[in-house]
């Protein structure tokens, strides 16, 4: 197994970014975490993280009160699910953050 972890930068200040931490065994995705992180009080605070935990894949969103809404996502293929992962949060990490920052729990 390979375990890998890297960071996307979001934004031009450098407070918000993506942290892909995932195991590869034989070229498949076996775990996976994708999470958006953003400096917040010079603290770094969990928005949103996608990973596997609980025997499915799911999106976790946070909100600022420290309650947790999970999601399930219908996705069994561990590759697709990174990159839809991925995609999600660079596409809409500032609407998952104002949400975050202003505790708001309805869509």
């Amino acid at each position: 197994m390979n375990r890998k972890e890297y960071f996307q930068w979001l934004g031009y200040e450098f407070k918000d970014r993506i942290r892909y931490l995932f195991e590869v065994d034989k070229g498949k995705i076996i775990d996976l975490i994708v999470q958006h992180e953003s400096l917040i009080d010079d603290n770094w605070k969990s928005i949103v993280r996608y990973d596997c935990a609980h025997g499915f894949f799911h999106r976790d969103e946070m909100f600022a009160d420290g309650s947790q809404k999970k999601v399930r996502i219908e996705i069994t293929d561990l590759n697709m699910a990174l990159n839809y992962a991925g995609q999600d949060l660079t596409d809409r990490w500032k609407w998952y953050k104002n949400r975050f920052l202003n505790n708001l729990k309805h869509d």
